[in-house]
């Protein structure tokens, strides 16, 4: 069966991905900006919206969608194998090779190797009296288990916070202690903060109903049992308890302590001689990996899905479905080169065409939308800046390897990325502001929400220039760089704030005008100027403007002309 991980979670059956089955768009590609749970098909049956009315899908849904998925494709899905002992194995010529056997003591062997396990082994962390909670994967479903309990939640995830909207109508008091503050994920703009939808606690905790929320590291947690009931105890930084003091804030007992404290990568599959490196602090729950998603230190193992967010953790949206669907399918295309000699896709037009393919991505792609600085869009420069290649989706950290990467030769380029504003998200920042955005289109460069921004390079950036750029900053230094100005509908479309400006800054990147002329105009421009725009020396210059006639002929031959 496919999706097994959804059986069990999340534990209260409601996901807390988008699915937005009305846009005013009929666009599919639009339409998946906002449709967090469908997997990229040719097959329009295959949206979630055809399987669930809600605005955030039951888990049992999602579940069965997944096999439909498989099922409809056509998927060569092996089920009820339970691999393990991954073993890589360097050849003589430094190509490797991977082993691996299952349950049943069958081998298998492969030169490319992607895991795709999730991250979905509970994180249990040591600390004195862990026995005596009871976790977020075990913990009962039903309200009526925690009528007139006292409950410590040790965690402030969603997880943490939809087990508590489950029950804290039941519990006299709902309690939660984790290391950090709260962050909420409309004032983050990452989707794996604390989302709305789970945050009714909060409101029974500023408005004095009993419930609240704290701050202490977990693994300084002790959790002694007296009497059927439950105690915590913290050590502070000098040594003294800080139970011992009168007004200590947890100082009564619970009936109830759970742990809602996330999950981590299971790496009991692999042997211990090819066994993957771990990210580091808190990407420690991830394998550590590089930005072509392949292993820091096991050439030829690659990673897919949520087990890739340690490249844009708390950053963009690489550890859900709507944004690693995005970053598989980059995967699948570094891979085509690599093992296939399939050239990254991408089209070739007149650069005439820049203006309108570019106004139709960034008002329609999904991929860099929700991918936002971390997967681009990239136009390349062509026969002498006349023509110009398109490539959708381009992981932008792999822009000095472009050319190993996607098989196409590199030159002059546009890289076109999605970002928010520098300083706007963050923990504790007031995003409801007055002054939150901006709609003038000089000060593009200062807008807050999600916009595209332009970098135009005439060599492609080093592994050198990638280094030495500040961590806040998403490229390095163009040659000239161009912001349109955020909207509120998130259309680029308008003519004078939008279109123009942006116009502008193309025309500098290939040295002509790229305005529209009518074949009058380009006629008149013939006969008193030496250079033309580039729109009447494509069309109107090459044939493909005035209709020659016999009459047309003879009045040039009278003129002399």
């Amino acid at each position: 069966m496919s999706g097994t991980f959804f059986l069990t979670f999340p534990r209260h059956g409601k996901l807390i991905s988008i699915n937005k089955r009305h846009t005013g768009k009929t666009n599919k590609e639009f339409n998946f900006r906002h449709d967090w749970n469908s997997l990229i098909s040719d097959d329009e049956t295959l949206a979630m919206r055809h399987y669930s009315k809600d605005f955030f899908p039951q888990k049992s849904t999602y579940v069965r969608y997944l096999n439909d998925f498989q099922k409809k494709l056509g998927l060569n899905v092996q089920y009820n194998t339970d691999i393990r002992r991954i073993q890589s194995v360097e050849g003589e010529k430094g190509n490797y090779t991977f082993t691996m056997q299952d349950q049943r003591g069958t081998t298998y062997t492969c030169n490319t190797l992607i895991v795709a396990t999730g991250i979905s082994k509970p994180n249990i962390p040591k600390f004195e009296g862990v026995e005596h909670s009871v976790g977020y994967e075990d913990v009962s479903i039903n309200p009526d288990d925690f009528e007139g309990k006292t409950v410590l939640i040790l965690g402030r995830g969603n997880s943490a916070f939809e087990t508590a909207d489950a029950i804290y109508g039941a519990t006299s008091v709902v309690h939660m202690v984790a290391r950090s503050r709260v962050r909420l994920s409309w004032a983050t703009h990452y989707v794996g903060d604390l989302r709305a939808v789970n945050n009714g606690l909060l409101d029974t905790y500023q408005l004095k109903s009993l419930d609240g929320v704290l701050e202490a590291p977990v693994n300084e947690v002790r959790l002694v049992k007296q009497d059927g009931k439950y105690f915590v105890l913290l050590n502070s930084e000098d040594g003294i308890e800080e139970n011992e003091i009168d007004n200590f804030a947890v100082r009564e007992p619970y009936d109830v302590v759970i742990r809602c404290l996330g999950f981590v990568y299971d790496d009991s599959i692999f042997s211990n001689e090819s066994l993957p490196a771990k990210g580091y602090g808190r990407k420690g729950k991830y394998p550590f990996i590089t930005h072509d998603y392949q292993s820091k230190n096991i050439p030829g193992l690659y990673f897919a899905g949520t087990m890739t967010h340690s490249l844009d953790h708390r950053k963009s949206a690489g550890g859900f479905i709507h944004g690693f669907r995005y970053t598989a399918q980059a995967l699948h295309r570094i891979l085509e080169w690599k093992n296939h000699g399939i050239p990254w896709p991408a089209v070739t037009r007149p650069v005439t065409e820049m203006l309108n393919t570019i106004l139709k991505r960034i008002n329609e792609a999904s991929g860099t939308y929700q991918m936002f600085q971390m997967l681009g869009d990239v136009i390349l420069f062509k026969n002498d800046g006349l023509e110009f290649e398109y490539l959708e989706e381009y992981p932008i950290n792999l822009l000095p390897h472009f050319e190993n990467v996607t098989g196409r030769g590199v030159g002059r380029m546009i890289v076109i990325v999605l970002e928010y504003g520098a300083n706007f998200s963050g923990p504790g920042n007031d995003i409801f502001r007055l002054d939150r955005a901006t709609g003038e289109p000089a000060e593009g460069h200062k807008s807050n929400f999600l916009h595209p921004v332009f970098y135009y390079y005439e060599t492609v950036p080093t592994v050198e220039d990638m280094k030495r750029k500040p961590k806040w900053v998403t490229l390095p230094m163009p040659v000239r760089i161009h912001h349109i100005v955020e909207d509120f509908l998130t259309n680029w479309d308008a003519p004078f704030s939008h279109i123009l400006p942006l116009r502008r800054f193309l025309e500098y990147c290939v040295g002509g005008d790229l305005r529209n002329f009518f074949a009058e105009s380009c006629f008149k421009l013939a006969l008193t100027h030496q250079t033309l725009p580039l729109t009447c020396r494509e069309h109107y210059m090459n044939g493909h403007g005035l209709v020659g006639t016999e009459q047309i002929v003879d009045r040039l031959n009278v003129a002399n002309l």
